[in-house]
């Protein structure tokens, strides 16, 4: 068995300690050990929240700043836009030339009273281009399937006003189409000039709309009309047509066709060769147009300048959308009216 051993004490070792001296004033206390620091988890995993949540707000903050400006900016350069369109757009000629020059007006897209196939832009170009002393005769450039009656009628009757005022010739040159409205204009012309390929006449009338009746009988619909006058509910699209009001817009649609026939008849005059079915609706190709004296002859806006009125520059009266009011269209001022009219009354056209 092996005997214990006490640890053996020095000489050294079994002397008295004697205390540390204390520190001097004003010296620095000596660092303490990183094994006496101990940082708790939880306290640590706050302030990475903490910091996380701080960044965060001052990001979304930076970017609402952003967007803030960026809202200002647009408003702004909006504003200006709309102040500058309103000042610089004009509803006549851009410049003119000092010398002799063809006039142009152009009528393109579905006549109608708004828009720059209305009555009042087409007449006020006119206006414009006839009353300028150093234009020499005026163009109507058409490619439009026509529209309304009533404007179609209005540029018509300017067109024989100005003609006899200021002692000038208008020449009408249809591009791709000059048909129903379009041609009731373009007989107001002295000449009438196409090409081989335009779609020319039409000339005719049509009320067009929808009738719901039967639908809403599958599906159980009642349709409640509640009128003051017999016919004030006419051609409602959700009630059943009535064979005398059918009469009725037939009889309407059938004296304005006399109109724009008599109308077609006053503008070709002799020009016109007349047959069965000149005024049924048909419309031709420009060959068989000329053939059938609906125009005069083959030429474009460049040919008729040079060649019939004998001045190249060509100057453009037509009016333009100013800025404003191409903003104030795709900002959606006018989304949806179209259709609404549609479903609204029966639209006619020629």
């Amino acid at each position: 068995m092996t005997p214990d051993f006490e640890p053996t004490q020095s000489p050294e070792d079994s002397r008295p300690a004697t205390p540390s001296p204390a520190p001097e004033p004003g010296s620095a206390p000596a660092p303490m050990s990183s094994t006496t620091l101990h940082v708790s988890p939880d306290l640590s995993r706050l302030e990475t929240v903490l910091a996380q949540v701080t960044g965060e707000l001052m990001r979304e903050r930076r970017i609402e700043r952003r967007w803030r400006l960026f809202g200002r900016t647009a408003w702004f350069l909006l504003a200006l836009a709309t102040v500058w369109g309103l000042v610089t757009s004009q509803r006549g000629k851009a410049s003119t030339p000092n010398g002799p020059h063809t006039a142009l007006v152009e009528v393109r897209g579905e006549i109608a009273s708004e828009g720059n196939t209305s009555a009042e832009n087409i007449v006020s170009a006119l206006r414009s281009a006839f009353e300028e002393k150093s234009a020499v005769a005026i163009v109507i450039r058409f490619n439009s399937p026509g529209g309304s009656p009533v404007q179609a009628g209005i540029v018509y009757d300017e067109i024989k006003r100005l003609k006899a005022l200021h002692k000038k010739k208008i020449y009408a040159v249809c591009e791709e189409m000059c048909a129903s409205g379009a041609y009731y204009m373009a007989v107001g012309a002295d000449e009438i000039f196409v090409d081989k390929a335009s779609i020319v006449g039409s000339i005719g009338v049509l009320m067009d709309g929808f009738g719901f009746t039967g639908a809403m009988d599958k599906l159980g619909i009642e349709r409640r009309l509640i009128t003051a006058g017999a016919n004030k509910g006419m051609l409602d699209p959700f009630s059943p047509l009535k064979p005398e009001q059918r009469a009725l817009a037939q009889q309407m649609i059938d004296e304005v066709h006399q109109q724009f026939i008599a109308i077609v008849r006053e503008g070709r005059g002799a020009r016109l060769h007349e047959t069965s079915d000149t005024f049924s609706g048909l419309f031709w190709n420009g060959e068989d147009a000329v053939k059938q004296g609906l125009a005069d002859r083959f030429g474009s806006l460049d040919s008729v300048a040079r060649d019939v009125v004998k001045a190249e520059d060509v100057v453009d009266y037509t009016p333009t959308e100013n800025v404003a009011e191409r903003l104030a269209k795709r900002f959606g001022a006018s989304i949806g009216a179209g259709a609404v009219r549609e479903l609204e009354t029966p639209v006619l056209r020629r």
